[in-house]
């Protein structure tokens, strides 16, 4: 039942960028200080994504497992919301905005940018 699982995780995680509707994302980040390992968390979200001629969109969310470094582990609630827009043939301009809950207050992230292809 798991390796039925992961393959339908990794057949969606590959077929995402063909289809329009919904994904599962598991997605881990860590960071470091110089040598230090501060800690990791790992996204296990669900999402719906659409796109248009000149426009592409996603929702997504569910639990998120935080791991400081040393510290306790907890699960919180995340998701994220973005979308991209065609500015101009090889150019398009991104945007994205997150959020975790937490004990002592909520976390909020952004991400904007611009990509442009050769």
């Amino acid at each position: 039942m798991i390796k039925a699982a992961s393959a339908a995780i990794a057949s969606l995680a590959l077929a995402a960028p063909a289809f329009a509707g919904p994904y599962a994302n598991i997605e881990n980040n860590a960071g470091w200080a110089g040598s230090t390992f501060g800690g990791s968390s790992t996204d296990l979200h669900i999402g719906y994504e659409g796109a248009g001629e000149s426009a592409s969109w996603y929702i997504q969310g569910g639990p998120t497992l935080v791991a400081p470094n040393g510290g306790t582990s907890e699960v919180e609630l995340g998701g994220k919301v973005g979308g991209s827009v065609k500015a101009a043939d090889k150019l398009a301009v991104y945007g994205e905005f997150s959020f975790l809950t937490g004990n002592a207050a909520n976390g909020y992230g952004t991400k904007v940018g611009a990509k442009y292809s050769f």
